[in-house]
């Protein structure tokens, strides 16, 4: 008897604690039942209180990781993580074009936790007008959304994200610049009540349709009391991910994550000394 199973790559860093990255991608790819599979774009040395060292890895060897995995297995869904400079990204644009890569969620990964830069400030630009519109999905959270939106005279200051409906206005000037669905998560928001968490799906008008034509859907949940958070932001986006690879639609897909997201984190594993990671 022979298994059949939907595919699954995430292109991402590595976490040497497991917390985040690939470690956590693969982790939830098995748990949503479907066989996953890795290109690694940056090495790192970090656990849970933070990271002490980023090894990129050269691009021609991202590449040949992109060809050995897509000439073979053709992933049904893929997950981007952290890419740590333009020629990383140009590799992945051009890979996305060539395999006909589909269902691409792409998690804007700038910077950690912590506060160290994993994306190059000069790529953005980059990721932004060649990445952005190769995805059907993006998901920054509000401080990346701030970012993504502000100038770079101005800082992630210039944009800010402050209440529901500032949240709307960003996802649908990131939508509409950049020609993709947006997903801000909303655990960074300080202007909800404590006990909720409440996320932002804007899917795009197709063709050339007017702003009133997003579609706009929060999607609340419960804000739990439990600081060991570290790597939610790439186990939604590899549960998204993998959701579409079983045939669920965008929103269907987003939601069943982010339930999916607040079992991991109610379990309450206690690892490290730090912010801890998930029970993925």
């Amino acid at each position: 008897m022979s298994i059949v199973q939907k595919t699954v790559l995430t292109i991402a860093g590595s976490d040497s604690s497991g917390g985040a990255g690939i470690q956590a991608d693969l982790k939830t790819m098995e748990a949503h039942r479907v066989y996953g599979m890795s290109v690694v774009t940056a090495l790192t040395a970090q656990n849970t209180l933070g990271i002490t060292g980023i090894l990129p890895v050269e691009k021609s060897f991202v590449e040949k990781q992109i060809q050995a995995v897509c000439e073979d297995i053709p992933p049904d869904a893929v997950k981007i993580g952290m890419l740590p400079d333009r020629s990383v990204m140009e590799v992945v644009a051009k890979a996305i074009d060539k395999y006909s890569l589909k269902n691409v969620v792409l998690d804007p990964v700038l910077s950690s936790t912590s506060g160290t830069e994993l994306t190059r400030i000069e790529a953005r630009e980059y990721l932004k007008k060649q990445l952005f519109c190769r995805s059907l999905l993006i998901t920054p959270n509000i401080p990346e959304a701030q970012t993504l939106l502000s100038t770079k005279e101005g800082g992630d200051k210039e944009f800010l994200i402050d209440s529901r409906e500032a949240m709307e206005d960003a996802a649908k000037k990131l939508s509409s610049e950049y020609g993709c669905n947006v997903l801000i998560k909303g655990g960074h928001s300080s202007f909800e009540r404590e006990d909720v968490s409440a996320d932002l799906l804007c899917i795009r008008p197709l063709g050339n349709a007017i702003d009133t034509e997003f579609q706009v859907i929060w999607l609340e949940g419960k804000r739990f009391d439990n600081p060991n958070t570290h790597g939610t932001g790439c186990t939604l986006s590899s549960a998204i991910a993998s959701n579409l690879a079983n045939g669920h639609d965008l929103k269907s897909a987003v939601s069943e994550a982010k339930k999916y997201i607040e079992k991991c984190i109610d379990a309450g594993l206690k690892l490290g000394s730090g912010r801890g990671p998930l029970l993925h």
